[in-house]
């Protein structure tokens, strides 16, 4: 197990080096510059502006100096919010962002893994069929719309959320809501599908054939082998949800890392659009690990390092 995870630690390293290098020279070929909406500076301030981040010098030196920051844990200076650090930027917006996407994961992994356990054990009965429908409408039907029907209906009408910003609780739940439904989607579609094929393998036959219950039969048996897929697609859910905040911060301005990642976009500040793209990044590899750990809890026949 240690060499394996060491192994794959190598891996991750070796990842990130690719995604910050791609991500860099494709960050220059952006139109404009930082300085592009700084109409008071003359071209003189503007170059010593250049010349203090460095900007001045060839791409390919700038990248040495970029990664050689990088090893160092140094993510930059921001050129847009205050010359403060990235580092420090994202320290103090990860919290919301976080926030919203552990409690829709968690929320909806759990109420979709229950929506399709419940249509597999009433396999094209009603409930099934609404499960099915559920799943479909999450699926298909973007998050942001979502986010405009419940600031309509819950936070305009009916008066029961506070329509935006961010303070208490309360701010949490619509984005929370308008985040879980599409994984509790994919997770009910998941669920209903392993459970049903578990179902129809012999050994649930046979346990059924020697007197075992039926609720031992779903719970010990069937729901425990059917949750090794669902897991494998919690990762990229659980980044999904990080990325996907980068929509719903704007709509409901809550001050996390996505609605500060499209104002970096948008006013080329190439320090945060790189400290923000290796955050995800880095969360994404660092999940999946986790993910391949609890493969061998879950089922002790998966070993992770080859059996020995």
């Amino acid at each position: 197990m240690a060499r394996y995870i060491a192994t794959r630690i190598v891996y991750m390293a070796i990842t990130l080096f690719i995604i910050a290098s791609v991500t860099f020279f494709l960050m220059k070929l952006m139109p404009g510059t930082p300085l592009s909406s700084a109409d008071r500076l003359s071209e003189s301030q503007q170059q010593i502006v250049l010349e203090q981040y460095g900007l001045d010098k060839p791409v390919p030196l700038q990248y040495v100096d970029y990664m050689l920051g990088l090893v160092q844990g140094n993510l930059g200076i921001s050129f847009q919010f205050d010359n403060r650090e990235v580092t420090e930027i994202l320290g103090n917006r990860i919290g919301p962002s976080l926030q919203l996407g552990i409690q829709a994961l968690f929320i909806g992994s759990i109420l979709g893994a229950l929506l399709g356990l419940v249509a597999a054990i009433f396999h094209n009965g009603i409930l099934d069929f609404g499960s099915t429908l559920l799943a479909v409408i999450g699926t298909s039907i973007p998050s942001f719309i979502f986010a405009g029907l419940l600031q309509y209906f819950l936070g305009v009408q009916w008066q029961l959320f506070p329509v935006a910003t961010w303070g208490t609780f309360a701010h949490t739940i619509m984005p929370t809501i308008a985040l879980l439904i599409f994984p509790m989607a994919i997770c009910a579609r998941f669920m209903r599908t392993e459970m049903l094929e578990v179902l129809n393998k012999d050994y649930i036959t046979t346990a059924r054939a020697k007197g075992v219950g039926w609720t031992a039969v779903i719970f010990k048996h069937g729901l425990r082998n059917a949750l090794i897929p669902l897991i494998t697609i919690l990762g990229p859910l659980a980044v999904s949800l990080l990325t996907g905040t980068l929509v719903i911060e704007q709509i409901f301005a809550v001050p996390g890392i996505g609605e500060q990642f499209v104002t970096a976009v948008t006013t080329n500040d190439y320090p945060m659009i790189m400290g923000t793209t290796l955050f995800f990044s880095f969360l994404f590899v660092l999940i999946i690990l986790i993910i391949d750990i609890l493969y061998g809890i879950i089922d002790p026949r998966i070993r992770l390092d080859g059996g020995k």
